[in-house]
């Protein structure tokens, strides 16, 4: 009789927590329509989130974010955080999203519920043009400047080189054209973007990729908003929407085909 009863109170156990675990999902999507906002986290990363003229967030991420969330019926904010700071952010509730070239690593997936891949990168270095002909080797004399928190970090600790963390990949560039730094690591489409003729930084160049990667968009975890926001990029795909927001920025070689 107890084992039958063990059995029972296993039985309901079970089912409250897939319960529990549903209602959690709704919640955090009910939470995002009952306030009429989307805030999504973000830093200054052309061509993926950064602001125009009038002062306005405009990008790949960044358009493809207000896209998504007219499909939900909701307004969006973008709010600039600490990128070594962004899960603290998300489960805080101080943002609803990280939508700024986030590399789905380990620790993210660990700690977000996270989109579909939609984007191909890689982690390259930058240095001054005098430095382009670098080994692979020679790198490993440099001091490099990286984002806190970053994929460039994450690759920097891996190839053992000396390192000085900033707040930002624009502010790791601006370590290498002030000659703070001997190099940076940066995402490659921000290298693209950023650096070279016809940039502000036509001094520099960018040279060794050190990874290749995946960029993905985070949520609170056990939010059933990453699998909308699935079904919105398969949809967007389908209709061209991706690929002409993507070409607008320069990316489209890096916009991986969403399976419908």
């Amino acid at each position: 009789m107890k084992k039958i009863f063990a059995i029972i109170l296993a039985a309901i156990s079970v089912l409250s927590t897939v319960a529990c675990s549903k209602q959690e999902q709704q919640s955090d999507l009910d939470y995002i329509l009952g306030k009429g906002v989307l805030v999504v986290g973000v830093t200054e990363f052309e061509p993926m989130d950064y602001m125009d003229e009038s002062g306005e967030w405009i990008g790949f991420d960044a358009d493809l974010a207000k896209a998504f969330g007219e499909s939900l019926g909701v307004k969006v904010e973008f709010v600039k955080i600490e990128w070594s700071k962004k899960t603290m952010e998300l489960s805080g509730k101080t943002v609803d999203c990280i939508w700024n070239g986030m590399t789905l690593n380990d620790e993210v997936l660990a700690s977000m519920a996270c989109s579909n891949a939609y984007c191909n990168n890689a982690q390259i270095v930058i240095v001054p043009k005098s430095k382009e002909n670098l080994s692979t080797e020679e790198l490993k004399n440099l001091t490099f400047a990286v984002e806190s928190g970053s994929a460039g970090q994450a690759a920097a600790e891996e190839n053992g080189f000396e390192f000085v963390p900033v707040l930002s990949q624009a502010d790791a560039v601006m370590e290498v054209a002030s000659g703070t730094s001997d190099a940076a690591i940066i995402d490659s489409l921000m290298a693209a973007a950023m650096v070279g003729e016809g940039t502000g930084y036509p001094d520099l160049t960018y040279t060794v990729s050190l990874t290749e990667e995946q960029y993905g968009v985070g949520f609170r975890k056990g939010s059933s908003l990453a699998e909308r926001l699935n079904e919105f990029f398969k949809a967007a795909y389908a209709d061209g929407t991706l690929l002409s927001t993507a070409e607008k920025y320069g990316v489209q070689a890096a916009v991986l085909k969403q399976e419908a």
